[in-house]
């Protein structure tokens, strides 16, 4: 039992080693789900004194407080140790330390068979997605496939039933990752559309920053249904532009992730957005956060992409303003209302 909800009715038993490199909230969740099924699994965390304490106390105190680490997770600072002879490598660290990671660990010589990735942004400066990111480091060898959805740790952790996407342009691929992950509490489907998957993933957090300003303005609920439904419109834009299937932002890493990470209580960046709203100062609240809010250099990189595009990304653009022109949150909301009348 975990959080009173049963794992599964029959235990899956794998003898495949998975190395899940990030021992945040998420990483710490993916390792969680596969050791249940019976998997042995290797967590890189990078701290080595945090490693020793989640070694020792079988807990992450930091980020899944009471939830009980199992032997069958080995845990270590030694990226290296931690990869060695790993058919599966699962990629859980912030999106902008991923290429270093990825780097790291392709110049070590590991040939893995797959590489997962299961960060969510868009890489500062070279505005390349993760599975782009990952392919450049380790080159045409290792399949790639994409683990996205509407997914809180907090939640995930203590198995309560969620849905996820594997997403790869190989489909036998992507539903290896779908075996290797699925369990009675969690339904993973499959995806051939890589870039809606990962835009889906990466854009939602900036929107769930300008729903969080909406909170903290106390501007009502009116609102934040026009700026999750409007918001959706311009992912969708973005995607169509990129190549991606305007379908994928019906499913669940487009409205589904949307939707959780605009509304959670759990959500980084809606929390963010909210302290804004309520007057606070970006660099102060980042500060004071142990976890990362991807929606703030995705919301960068968004922008610059849509720039590069041609793509009308107005939400996009009012939150890039915010954040770093210091412009006051109800100024951005005023000029979105302003906009000149068009047909939906």
């Amino acid at each position: 039992m975990a959080g009173g909800y049963p794992l599964s009715r029959k235990k899956i038993t794998m003898d495949r080693l998975v190395a899940v490199i990030g021992a945040g909230a998420w990483g710490t969740t993916l390792a969680l789900i596969l050791s249940r099924k019976g998997c042995p699994v290797r967590l890189w965390e990078y701290f080595p004194d945090y490693a020793r304490k989640l070694a020792e106390t079988r807990e992450n105190p930091k980020f899944l407080p009471g939830v009980h680490i199992p032997e069958n997770i080995t845990i270590s600072a030694d990226i290296e140790k931690t990869a060695a002879d790993c058919r599966e490598i699962v990629l859980a660290v912030p999106a902008q330390k991923l290429r270093a990671v990825a780097k790291r660990l392709a110049g070590s010589g590991f040939k893995p068979l797959r590489v997962i990735t299961a960060s969510k942004g868009i890489e500062r400066g070279s505005l390349a997605r993760m599975s782009e990111v990952v392919r450049q480091e380790f080159g045409p060898g290792p399949e790639v496939c994409v683990l996205s959805g509407p997914s809180h740790a907090e939640e995930v952790s203590r198995a309560m039933p969620c849905s996820l996407v594997a997403a790869s342009e190989n489909e036998k691929n992507a539903q290896t990752v779908q075996e290797l992950f699925s369990t009675e509490n969690l339904r993973v489907y499959t995806s051939l559309d890589v870039v809606g998957v990962e835009l889906g993933g990466a854009l939602k957090n900036v929107i769930a920053l300008a729903v969080g300003m909406v909170d903290g303005l106390g501007l009502g609920d009116n609102s934040k249904a026009a700026l999750i439904t409007r918001g959706l419109a311009e992912i969708g834009r973005l995607g169509k532009s990129l190549g991606a299937n305007p379908e994928t932002f019906a499913g669940l890493s487009g409205i589904g992730d949307l939707i959780v990470t605009c509304t959670s209580l759990h959500s980084r960046n809606r929390r963010v957005g909210e302290e804004i709203g309520r007057g606070r100062q970006l660099d102060e609240i980042l500060e004071g956060m142990e976890m990362v809010a991807e929606g703030v250099e995705t919301a960068r990189s968004a922008k610059q992409l849509g720039e590069r595009m041609k793509v009308e990304m107005p939400i996009t653009f009012q939150i890039n303003r915010i954040l770093f022109e210091d412009i006051p949150p109800l100024e951005a909301v005023r000029d979105l209302m302003r906009r000149p009348r068009k047909a939906e």
